[in-house]
């Protein structure tokens, strides 16, 4: 987004400006895969699961945990997705660059949807008999893909400084 963009969103009322630094925090997690071959997008280099494809996998995930099965009320088995997290970085042999930012793409589209249909205040079952409103669940969204996307600059940088997987 560019400088001017940015700043047009600023006052926007509430739910604009929720949807649109949601919006800008999607832009970031599709960039991560910019400039990245296949190889390096799947280059682990550190312990976790984390690579730039798994990121990006890991976000389409997250938008439909809490978007599909909270807001749209799906089981996950419906929404795609299974109980265990960690499935989530771990892009399949045929999933590419190409594949996976298709598929951010087509869900967050479908999130937008379930998110234009609802209320801020609406609440949404959450963990240990929580709740949780729309507005909650935008906020997480936006400080999970911005703490993700950080993950990103730093897996980017040592990439591109030519970093090889640790033995």
């Amino acid at each position: 987004m560019t400088n001017q963009a940015y700043h047009e969103i600023f006052t926007l009322p509430e739910r604009d400006l929720l949807t649109r630094m949601l919006d800008v925090q999607r832009g970031e997690v599709r960039a991560i895969l910019d400039g990245l071959d296949e190889e390096q997008a799947r280059t682990r280099l550190v312990p976790s699961l984390t690579t730039p494809l798994a990121l990006v996998k890991h976000a389409v995930f997250v938008e439909k945990v809490w978007f599909f099965t909270r807001v749209g009320q799906m089981t996950r088995a419906d929404a795609g997705i299974g109980e265990d997290i960690d499935d989530s970085f771990r892009p399949g042999p045929e999933e590419t660059i190409a594949t996976v930012v298709a598929e951010f793409d087509a869900t967050c589209a479908r999130s937008r949807e379930l998110v234009a249909s609802a209320d801020l205040d609406q609440e949404y079952a959450w963990r240990d008999g929580h709740r949780v409103s729309l507005r909650f669940i935008l906020l997480h969204v936006i400080q999970e893909y911005a703490r993700h996307c950080g993950h990103a600059d730093i897996l980017r940088e040592q990439l591109q400084a030519g970093a090889t997987p640790p033995e």
